[in-house]
């Protein structure tokens, strides 16, 4: 979800703008949520590359 379509309850303004702490607060939280997905994503390709250069090397 992207804070640009969120409206906060504390000032009604964007989230995006981060106009008051409670704004800013979230912002950060859901910025930081990216980084461990990414992290995840590059982890899984990484070990499915190394199970397919194992299966294509002991199948000749």
């Amino acid at each position: 979800m992207c804070c640009e379509h969120l409206i906060c309850a504390n000032c009604a303004r964007p989230v995006s703008e981060g106009r008051c702490s409670v704004c800013r607060d979230h912002k950060e939280r859901m910025h930081q949520g990216g980084s461990v997905s990414t992290s995840a994503l590059t982890a899984v390709l990484l070990t499915l590359l190394v199970a397919v250069a194992f299966l294509t090397t002991t199948m000749h």
